[in-house]
């Protein structure tokens, strides 16, 4: 990628002031992992050609599942500071060459993509950093707490990131600062000042925010709750009859010994079908049947979990996010009492949800119809789904 762009995400922090027993880019807003949410911003942009996350030795396993699925390089270990943290990515980028690199704290999960359009083209000018105008009125005060300035507001920003630099620029004087026992710099703009670099200001995003304490997290959850304010409920129905032979039957995506299978173009089974229909009826997208044709021979056998994963996908297409789903299996046989944990927990897995916001229930049809003659077998769903409002 010799002369393209990178970015270094800088995620080597305990985050301790955030609360919880995870450090905060590893907890999760929006039902997403703060910092997975940081990579896919700067992994989505066209413009960025390489991402370098810089990670606390002991989040190796933690970082694995964020990141599972992303394109970005190996994470290096940052350092016992953040500047030293930095100094680590911009290392392990140097044999990429990039002519410029964006430097981002993981716990800014929402910049968007035309903050880091502004940071890339900010950036070809030598260094620059993203800044707010103050709108309150600042004083300066003494150890006392006793004011004694009152400063001019005209002149101050707040400072955000990503902050922008030529890379060759930016790597050089960090191995100044390091050659001469500096390790006490904030942020990236006050060691390129350090360094003698000037350093312009482009417009940052008052989105754009930091999670540092819990209140943050709190605020974070209710922005992204509060735009996703298009809630929709879909419902589900599937029955398959027994056939003739077999030895198991699959619902909730567990595989369930009983006497006789079941008959279907797949593996037939009747809860995940009822639950992917849910979901494609509350996008008002169609349902199984249309997207997964039983004409089709690729289907044949085919696990059910692929056509939830593929509901659950375009939900995600659309900035959606499921909220609950729920089933209800009507058979006689077989008993799925102590398959109920196993199965919550497969749905859950699939969906991407905690197991608390899966229901299952199981009846009989107190052996009426041809479920109570053990013909077959129904499955009933419900999923709750939030969208984004769109303005026809």
């Amino acid at each position: 990628m010799s002369g393209g762009v990178a970015a270094v995400v800088v995620a080597g922090g305990r985050g301790i002031r955030a609360g919880g027993d995870l450090p905060k880019q590893y907890r999760c807003v929006g039902g997403m992992a703060v910092i997975r949410r940081t990579l896919v911003a700067f992994t989505a942009h066209p413009g960025i050609a390489a991402v370098q996350p810089v990670i606390h030795p002991d989040d190796e396993e933690r970082f694995a599942a964020a990141a599972a699925g992303l394109s970005v390089l190996p994470p290096t270990h940052g350092g016992t500071t953040r500047q030293a943290s930095v100094h680590a990515g911009l290392e392990a980028l140097a044999p990429h060459a990039p002519e410029i690199v964006l430097v981002h704290d993981a716990a800014r999960p929402f910049a968007s993509q035309g903050l880091l359009d502004r940071a890339i083209a900010a950036g070809r000018g030598g260094a620059a950093i993203p800044g707010l105008a103050v709108s309150d009125t600042v004083k300066a005060v003494d150890a006392s707490g006793t004011v004694v300035e009152t400063l001019d507001r005209g002149r101050l920003r707040t400072v955000q990131t990503p902050q922008a630099f030529r890379f060759d620029a930016l790597l050089a004087a960090h191995r100044e600062a390091a050659a001469a026992g500096r390790d006490d710099f904030t942020d990236d703009a006050a060691l390129a000042e350090w360094a003698g670099l000037p350093v312009a200001i482009f417009e940052g995003e008052a989105t754009n925010v930091k999670l540092t304490t819990p209140d943050d997290f709190r605020r974070a959850e209710a922005e992204l709750m509060a735009a996703l304010g298009d809630v929709r409920v879909g419902t589900g129905y599937d029955v398959h009859a027994f056939a003739a032979t077999g030895d198991h039957v699959w619902l909730g995506g567990v595989k369930i010994p009983h006497d006789r299978g079941v008959e279907g173009h797949s593996d037939a089974d009747v809860a995940l079908h009822a639950l992917v229909d849910a979901i494609l009826g509350a996008l008002a997208d169609g349902d199984i049947g249309v997207h997964f044709p039983p004409s089709d021979p690729q289907w044949k056998g085919a696990s059910s979990d692929r056509f939830l994963a593929f509901a659950v996908e375009r939900v995600a297409a659309r900035g959606g996010r499921i909220a609950h789903v729920d089933l209800t299996v009507v058979a006689e046989a077989p008993r799925l009492g102590k398959y109920r944990d196993a199965i919550r927990a497969r749905v859950a897995e699939i969906v991407g949800l905690p197991v608390d916001r899966v229901g299952l229930k199981a009846t009989t049809s107190e052996q009426m119809g041809f479920i109570g003659r053990r013909e077959g077998l129904v499955a009933y769903a419900t999923a709750t789904v939030r969208l984004p409002w769109t303005v026809p």
